[in-house]
């Protein structure tokens, strides 16, 4: 079995020094701006620690690894100091992360020990491993229980803690909890051999004895984690991945050892959507500004007894899992005795073919009768539910009720495990209101989680784990149900949660991800609907769909996914009245280049103004006679369009959206991939 330890810092027998950076090469080392620029397959989120720059920070070197007796460390306050003044990074407090990568030689599960020396206790500590799936929330080398989380017990989880907790380091965490080995100890309690603990380890006697005197103390804790391959968004092949990610954030975040040893336990293999994803995060980190899914946060909740491998993606389905590859990942990795959970609908119901009652149950029985095949053991999870409430009566507007209702009906009739996260997040959504569940989902969005909303809703998940597998017959369930622990106790969400804005001096940055996020559109040569352009148009100009919807068209009613989107459009001016018929938008109608422009045009004027070259667009609706004449090479198209048309094409021409010969077809369906070019065009 695979074993290897890392020691940090400069020490005898110490392998890891603070300018180790990862190569493929070397095998392990630290992973910072300078290497990751240097390294594709570091650029790639999924495989690294999902942790990089917010892009205006790119070109500077912000992960300044430095190294003493008890590890290796970054001074992250500092750093972020000398970024900007104070006032800039206004909300919670920002970090930058230490990360470290290591090699290890299959595809698998593995124990990993992290240990942490130091004079002082390291508060507000954050471990995350893989891609970034949460490790350890708590305080790091302070006394015992003193907001470490280790010790936080769920009602009728976990318990017995404290009789051994702090005992030894590495030794079990207490009766019954099965979980993760953590223990806090002084140094002076400890031997002297190199690489292990105990003042041996410094060069220099004074300093040993000064950290002795000063009582440093050793924090040690273990989790199970899982290595796997992986097709990244934006990729369409499957990347081999055999390295394990470790970040450690905290305001001067250290590593003193890495301990990895092969493990053989079940695997809780994960299949779902964005909402349930590995999503990155930007640094300097913030968690309320930061995209998560709860898969990321449910090995939080869950024992060393079990590892997590999460393979939901952003915009999947029940039939894309399948066809684009991700699930012959988890078919080629998963055992007889593993769990497969399975979360979809909020991409479904955008699919005719998905229909609750028709492509999305037959996908989930398929699903559910592979696993039983395989011998393992498939547990459904109802959707998230959304922040989305109805603006005529500001009741809850429940958009995923058929979906989870189709989950609840298959498990009663495969008798199968059903977690209700849909019931459990809608409760706690109406519970808490419009305005206070915002602080859980990432700025502006209604449906995606931020840091502390995955790690809340995937609480919900774990309860409803132990709840509901608790009861089963199946002893590999009941397991499962005994697993799940209380996790790190309440994370609440930070009372100001402002997303970074991109200082002054950076602004010549260019964004190269400016539209990476229609990169992913399904079915390019297929004709886009009025919604779909929308939609494009509304992520170009950096707006989200609102939770909001008032019912100004007839044709779109509160109930439907759309109706978020065309409610953004609506208040920011994209719909033009000559777009409505007797109040109705044709939301699913094919849009044709024309009507495509005038979205676009709009949505141009609601981020920039339109170039002083004569081709203003009039306010939608006030008719061509409002705009000053514009050059003549910009009125080719004046007699192909209808009247209230005109302002757009022209401005669509001095925009360069179109050929200045007259020679497009402005009545022509427009497919989806030719939206994404014409968003491509408006460089917002």
């Amino acid at each position: 079995m695979f074993y290897r330890k890392y020691v940090f810092g400069d020490v005898p027998g110490g392998t890891v020094r603070a300018d180790d950076l990862y190569s493929p090469e070397k095998g392990f080392g630290f992973v910072v701006e300078r290497n990751r620029r240097e390294q594709e397959r570091l650029r790639l989120p999924e495989l690294n620690s999902a942790f990089d720059t917010v892009y205006w920070y790119q070109g500077e070197e912000l992960s300044r690894v430095e190294e003493d007796c008890n590890g290796c460390f970054l001074d992250s306050d500092r750093e972020i100091a000398a970024l900007e003044p104070a006032a800039a990074f206004q909300g919670e407090h920002r970090r930058i992360p230490l990360c470290f990568k290591a090699d290890v030689p299959r595809q698998g599960n593995y124990r990993v020990t992290v240990t942490i020396r130091g004079a002082e206790p390291m508060e507000d500590v954050m471990i995350f491993t893989g891609r970034r799936r949460l490790g350890y929330r708590g305080t790091a080398g302070g006394p015992v229980g003193a907001g470490s989380g280790a010790d936080t017990v769920g009602a009728g989880v976990r318990s017995g803690l404290e009789t051994e907790l702090g005992n030894a380091a590495g030794g079990p965490v207490g009766a019954g909890s099965g979980a993760d080995t953590v223990g806090i100890v002084r140094q002076s309690d400890l031997g002297t051999e190199a690489g292990i603990a105990g003042t041996g380890e410094c060069h220099s006697p004074e300093v040993a004895g000064s950290a002795e005197k000063a009582g440093t103390e050793e924090f040690v804790y273990t989790m199970s984690v899982n290595v796997c391959d992986i097709i990244p968004r934006g990729q369409t092949q499957v990347y081999t991945d055999k390295s394990l990610d470790i970040a450690v954030l905290a305001r001067r975040p250290r590593i003193s050892r890495i301990e990895v040893e092969e493990l053989d336990c079940p695997t809780v293999f994960i299949a779902g959507d964005s909402t349930v994803t590995d999503q990155g995060a930007e640094y300097p980190y913030a968690p309320g500004t930061s995209y998560s899914g709860w898969g990321q946060m449910i090995s939080g909740y869950l024992n060393r007894e079990v590892a997590v491998s999460n393979h939901a993606h952003s915009g999947l389905t029940t039939a894309s899992f399948r066809d684009e590859g991700h699930y012959g990942i988890v078919q080629q990795y998963i055992r007889s005795g593993d769990y497969l959970l399975i979360q979809f609908a909020h991409n479904d119901q955008k699919l005719e073919s998905l229909k609750a009652e028709e492509g999305y149950r037959a996908n989930l029985l398929r699903y559910i009768g592979e696993c039983r095949e395989r011998g393992v053991f498939p547990i459904l999870v109802t959707p998230l539910a959304r922040n989305t409430w109805k603006g005529n009566d500001g009741s809850y507007n429940d958009l995923l009720e058929e979906y989870a209702a189709v989950c609840i009906r298959i498990g009663q009739q495969e008798n199968l495990p059903v977690v209700d996260l849909h019931r459990r997040s809608m409760d706690f959504i109406v519970k808490t209101g419009l305005e206070a569940s915002k602080s859980y989902f990432f700025p502006g969005d209604y449906t995606h989680g931020n840091d502390y909303g995955a790690y809340l809703m995937a609480g919900m998940v774990a309860e409803e784990i132990s709840r509901v597998c608790g009861k089963r017959e199946e002893r590999e369930y009941r397991f499962l149900a005994e697993c799940v622990t209380g996790g790190f106790g309440e994370w609440a969400a930070a009372e100001r949660i402002v997303p970074l804005t991109k200082p002054e001096k950076y602004e010549n940055v260019p964004n190269p991800e400016e539209v990476q996020a229609l990169s992913d559109i399904e079915n390019p040569s297929q004709p886009a609907d009025r919604v779909s352009a929308l939609d494009m148009v509304i992520r170009t100009a950096r707006f989200f769909p609102t939770n909001v919807y008032n019912d100004m068209f007839t044709d779109v009613v509160g109930h439907e996914w759309y109706a978020g989107t065309v409610e953004c459009a609506y208040q920011n001016g994209m719909i033009d009245p000559g777009l409505v018929e007797d109040g109705r938008f044709f939301p699913l109608r094919p849009v044709t280049l024309e009507e495509f422009l005038v979205f676009a045009v709009n949505g141009y004027k609601s981020r920039r103004a339109l170039p002083d070259n004569g081709t203003a667009a009039a306010e939608p609706g006030a008719g061509a006679e409002t705009v000053k004449d514009p050059a003549e090479r910009f009125r080719v198209y004046d007699g192909k369009c209808r009247e209230f048309a005109r302002p757009y094409v022209r401005a669509a021409c001095g925009l360069g959206l179109l050929p200045l010969d007259g020679s497009a077809v402005l009545d022509r369906v427009l497919t989806r991939g030719e939206a994404v070019e014409l968003c491509r065009k408006l460089g917002i």
